[in-house]
């Protein structure tokens, strides 16, 4: 039988530390990573055949639960038809339309391959359409691995102790102007001193690369306001919030409205995919009708469009899901708050528990953690069978599978681990 060490060690002849994305290495936790051999509903199973409740869920796309029928059904059944051809199809038109038709702010929608493709190319939209070049984002949102983006990054980044990039240059960067997440006078103040040269503002409308960190009441509508003010667009980064909180994402959940929103994970059903879309004036700034460029041979790839339109269509037709995980999140997020006295952030489907007792609101509150407490209680819980995200600056997701039952065990498996 193959095992997770030896698979590892193959892999790290051949892939930079033996991973394909940084957080997947458990170099944070000292573990060596589980290879995992396939999954269903909310359980995956590793190479070795161990079961583990999942709460990464592929970093938060698989909102219906791994290898969903419907989702499956329509996939293999697109694949004998072809995998690719570089070429329209219905089917991007199809995801397209099921999007702007039912998100009012997105009149139009571009489809790309990756969360970071998206934000790249809104962010060069808003500067031209704006004529403006300078950006502001928030210190431990992350918004891809893109030159610009990668300035006091999350995620990944955080994981390490280290917020930047070798490799980015100082001009690459020096439009990139930071503020602090939940602060409106610190946008306030960028703006007044770049007053005419900020050509938007990208926020996570919840943070979930610094643990889960919600947006505090007022901060979002405060960010619309400065950006009408200051005549710069609002971009709301829906990569993970997009599709989970709501239908309409977080958008729609706090009731404030972008000019950009940028998509991926849910959208594709767990397949690679990202999007960006929003007001047609802006939209129609993108060649071939307008002169911002930005192209892709495989966006619209039919067999990610099959996975997303299925997704989407199960989502939007049974709204109840939401009722559900929201519900489930709620009950894990008090059970784990119950259990070990730390601060634990949730909203919707999306819990994190920060090992603080102090509130945590933004970057440097997040920084608090004990990541070496988080270190200890990952090995007891992966022991246990219970699968988190190997970063203390993670969020846990919820899929429609979880029953209470799992969750109960999940809660009792974290207060064992913390006597430990």
């Amino acid at each position: 039988m193959k095992s997770s060490q030896q698979l590892f060690d193959r892999a790290k002849k051949v892939m930079p530390g033996g991973v394909n994305s940084p957080v997947r290495a458990f170099k944070s936790v000292g573990l060596t990573p589980r290879f995992i051999e396939k999954a269903c509903g909310n359980k995956i199973y590793d190479i070795e055949g161990k079961e583990y409740l999942d709460y990464v869920g592929s970093w938060g796309p698989m909102i219906l639960g791994h290898a969903d029928p419907k989702v499956i059904a329509a996939v293999q059944q697109r694949v004998s038809k072809g995998l690719s051809f570089g070429a329209c199809t219905e089917l991007e038109v199809e995801l397209a339309e099921l999007i702007c038709d039912n998100i009012p702010h997105v009149e139009m929608i571009r489809m790309v391959n990756s969360g970071t493709e998206a934000v790249m190319s809104a962010l060069r939209l808003a500067r031209g359409y704006t004529k403006k070049s300078k950006i502001i984002k928030f210190e431990g949102c992350y918004h891809g691995h893109s030159d610009a983006m990668l300035v006091k990054a999350g995620s990944g980044a955080m994981t390490f102790g280290d917020p930047d990039s070798a490799g980015v240059t100082c001009g690459a960067a020096a439009d990139t102007l930071l503020a602090r997440y939940n602060d409106l006078a610190s946008v306030e103040l960028l703006m007044e001193k770049n007053r005419d040269d900020i050509a938007c503002v990208i926020v996570e409308p919840t943070a979930a690369n610094m643990g889960v960190v919600p947006a505090e009441p007022g901060f979002l509508q405060g960010l619309r306001n400065l950006c009408d003010r200051f005549g710069a667009l609002l971009i709301f980064d829906e990569v993970i919030t997009g599709f989970r909180l709501a239908f309409g994402g977080a958008a729609a959940y706090f009731g404030v409205t972008p000019d950009l929103v940028t998509y991926g994970k849910i959208i594709g059903g767990g397949m690679p995919v990202g999007a960006y879309g929003g007001r047609r004036e802006i939209m129609e700034c993108v060649s071939p009708l307008g002169s911002v460029y930005q192209a892709g041979t495989l966006s619209g790839n039919p067999i990610a469009m099959t996975a997303g339109i299925e997704t989407l269509q199960q989502l939007l037709v049974n709204p109840s899901i939401y009722d559900r995980i929201n519900e489930m999140g709620q009950y894990l997020a008090d059970g784990l708050r119950s259990a070990s006295g730390f601060t634990v952030n949730h909203i919707g489907s999306l819990v994190c528990m920060f090992y603080t007792k102090e509130p945590v609101t933004d970057y440097d509150s997040a920084c608090k953690s004990d990541t070496q407490g988080f270190g200890h209680v990952f090995k007891e819980l992966l022991e246990a069978g219970i699968y988190v995200a190997p970063s203390q600056y993670e969020a846990m997701f919820i899929n429609s599978c979880f029953t209470k039952e799992e969750l109960d065990f999940t809660i009792e498996s974290y207060k064992k681990a913390l006597k430990k």
